[in-house]
């Protein structure tokens, strides 16, 4: 089976340096590994709801790269620093960016995630035609 690498060009430096693939497309699904909610130049803002929002747009922009939408998304699992903290923030913004049938979903409460500062980090699996 053949499986191809979606870098889009917002991701190139990160995914050279730490020699990963923002998504993989196998078969009929996408991949996505796991983004944090930094902002466009690596900074990592203070604000939850900030957090959050650099985060799905992230993810949106590696499902544009593969020529999906949200609406793709079939499984998604976060894992959040403070959880209980700010579950209702993370999961009003989530409904901004997914809709019905909606995903599969798991909320992770996690001790650290490897970016300092990091609430959150979103991963997704999505089905491709």
């Amino acid at each position: 089976m053949a499986i191809r690498a979606i870098i889009p060009e917002k991701a190139r430096a990160s995914a050279k340096q730490l020699k990963l693939s923002p998504a993989i497309i196998s078969g009929n699904h996408v991949f996505l590994s796991g983004v944090t909610g930094s902002d466009t130049q690596g900074g990592m803002a203070d604000d939850p709801e900030t957090q959050f929002r650099n985060g799905f747009d992230k993810i949106g922009t590696v499902l544009r790269e593969a020529g999906l939408t949200f609406d793709a998304v079939v499984e998604m699992t976060s894992y959040h620093v403070g959880l209980r903290d700010h579950f209702d923030l993370f999961n009003r913004i989530r409904l901004e960016y997914v809709e019905a049938p909606y995903p599969a979903w798991t909320a992770i409460e996690v001790a650290g995630l490897r970016r300092k500062g990091a609430l959150v980090e979103i991963r997704v699996i999505a089905a491709s035609s």
